[in-house]
């Protein structure tokens, strides 16, 4: 009876061990899903040039349509598509890298294009793995009327799975890393407690379904196709040729020796549950294997997102990989300090002295931990936004304070136990109060809830293009009128006011405000534009401008190509016979 009501209790302390990680795995999954449903889309390679240039129009049909990149990017069968006139799409031949150039696609384009407006349609997959899409518009001999640039998105399934799977496998990366540390290093005899060995075999398991979830969720993804083309030989191999194809294989490989290696340790240094055997010597060479598995594995994300593009990347790409290490070596220890350690010593009185030594290691290793996502977490702050005005104008910013924030209620937290450690560590067991131990538990649970919370911002932020790249603040810029250049107006004197918003690729809204010297609006016959690109020969692109109000003309419709320097000219017609000419430059993203 003593017996049955032993593997009663043993039965019920697994099942809210398993109730638990359900519920742990279920927000991770759901913050990641919300976020890919509700948060846009955002370009992680930006298209900075085209041939035809956006809305240009040419005599005769372009031989070829070429589109350049900030960074390099891979190309699927689809890549680059053309529609006529009527919407219907034009045989156009393969998409290729121009030159040799892995930022440059092309595609050679008929010779007997008719006369009308045409649409070249894009879709590309960035250096980091994330899609781009795109369209622009030429037109041969004169413009007609265009169609509407075709869907190329996957639509929400795609996306969500793509991204769940990557949390996924990032939280099998901590409970799997994290877990080994804690079991191996912090918690002697940790090793021989099933419960704790379940944890980190379940981390393998979500490390191994999230990659392959990642990966067959990545060539439809990238194509642009339905997710029933997951299991396609075509997109399979399309997917495997990628940088990110290479970095998931090797990350499932890593993953299989790693977990060899831990099966190795714990048939040395392992027994029955809470033995006291004597543990056999494990091999060093194991113990090395391990380790540097370890590192591989933790720098097969650094490796395949925003880290290794853009500047400084040959810094970037350690000091993210120590970033994720710290995440996962703290959080992946607290779940098992938690679910073997904290937990039933708080519920079993006499299993107190089960927190000595593993919670004042632990304690100290989390601080060290703390210190590490701190420095480098700077670091990757000020490399992926670059200016304050950008952690409140991006997703990329908004999240970076969500997280920050997040991390700072973790450290409060992890003092309290810090403080229970220095007050109660040298204490015998039996003097430990029973309610200081139910207040730990619920301390320590609680960081493993925002630790979760912290892992699903984590994961978003890796799908979220940089704040560097994406803010565009609108330009305000002001320009004194020469003199005697608007006497006749009232202009001398004054200035021209231009707000541009929101000055990034595609439509934008330019406000010219004509301002007298006393501060009063002028208002003239007209006011003309024109807009060219700084330092490239192709040519000045026209831009319509009417009036709003006495003093006040619009730019409504003023389209901007792609990111870079431009300059605006504009042409103020004071009279019949004159006119004042004002220069802007401006960046736009």
């Amino acid at each position: 009876m003593f017996r049955a009501a032993e593997r009663g209790g043993h039965h019920r302390r697994v099942l809210r061990v398993l109730l638990v990680a359900a519920l742990a795995v279920g927000c991770f999954a759901a913050e990641v899903t919300f976020g890919a449903l509700f948060r846009p889309a955002e370009a992680h390679a930006v298209l900075i040039e085209s041939s035809p240039v956006d809305n240009a129009v040419v005599g005769s049909a372009p031989r070829q349509a070429v589109l350049r990149f900030n960074e390099a990017v891979t190309l699927t069968p689809e890549s680059i598509q053309l529609l006529d006139p009527n919407g219907d799409k034009v045989r156009v031949g393969a998409p290729v890298h121009a030159a040799g150039k892995a930022n440059t696609a092309a595609a050679a384009l008929p010779a007997d294009l008719a006369k009308g407006t045409y649409t070249v349609a894009w879709r590309v997959v960035s250096a980091d793995s994330h899609a781009v899409s795109g369209a622009f518009r030429f037109s041969v001999g004169a413009p007609s009327a265009a169609v509407a640039a075709p869907r190329t998105g996957t639509g929400r399934v795609t996306p969500v799975v793509h991204a769940v799977g990557r949390g996924l496998a990032f939280l099998g990366l901590a409970l799997t890393l994290g877990g080994v540390v804690f079991l191996g290093v912090t918690w002697p005899g940790g090793l021989r407690r099933r419960r704790g060995r379940l944890i980190v075999w379940a981390g393998f398991a979500a490390l191994g379904v999230g990659t392959v979830v990642v990966f067959l969720a990545q060539g439809p993804y990238g194509t642009g196709r339905s997710l029933a083309t997951a299991f396609d030989p075509g997109v399979l191999r399309l997917t495997l040729s990628t940088r990110f194809g290479h970095a998931l294989s090797a990350r499932l490989g890593i993953a299989v020796v790693l977990a060899v290696v831990f099966a190795v340790v714990v048939r040395r240094r392992g027994g029955a549950d809470g033995g006291d055997g004597a543990e056999a010597r494990v091999p060093v060479a194991a113990l090395i294997l391990g380790a540097v598995c370890g590192v591989a594995l933790v720098l097969t994300w650094p490796l395949t997102d925003h880290a290794h593009t853009g500047s400084q990347a040959w810094l970037a790409v350690p000091v993210t990989g120590l970033h994720l290490l710290a995440i996962a070596v703290w959080f992946g220890g607290l779940v098992p300090l938690t679910a073997c350690v904290v937990g039933p010593a708080a519920g079993r009185p006499e299993r107190v002295r089960d927190l000595r030594p593993a919670l004042p290691r632990f304690s100290g290793l989390a601080q060290v931990c703390f210190a590490v996502i701190a420095v480098t977490g700077l670091y990757l702050a000020w490399r992926q936004v670059g200016t304050f005005g950008a952690l409140g104008g991006t997703t990329y910013g908004r999240l970076l304070l969500v997280k920050f924030g997040l991390v700072l209620l973790v450290v409060a937290l992890a003092a309290r136990g810090r403080s229970f450690v220095r007050r109660r560590g040298s204490e015998p067991a039996e003097d430990v109060p029973a309610g200081e131990l139910r207040r730990l538990r619920v301390s320590v649970a609680a960081e493993v809830v925002l630790g979760v919370v912290v892992l699903s911002v984590t994961s978003v932020l890796v799908n979220t293009a940089p704040a560097r790249s994406s803010h565009a603040p609108p330009v305000r810029a002001t320009v004194a009128v020469p003199a005697m250049a608007g006497t006749h107006t009232g202009l001398d004197g004054g200035h021209v006011e231009l707000r541009l918003t929101p000055a990034r690729r595609g439509s934008n809204v330019a406000d010219i405000y004509l301002v007298a010297k006393g501060g009063s609006l002028v208002n003239v016959p007209e006011v003309s534009g024109r807009l060219a690109p700084v330092g490239k020969d192709i040519g000045a692109l026209p831009v319509t401008v009417s009036a709003a109000e006495p003093g006040h003309y619009v730019a409504s419709a003023m389209s901007i190509p792609y990111p870079g320097r431009w300059d605006l000219w504009l042409n103020i017609r004071t009279s019949d016979f004159d006119e004042v000419p004002v220069h802007f430059s401006f960046t736009a993203r």
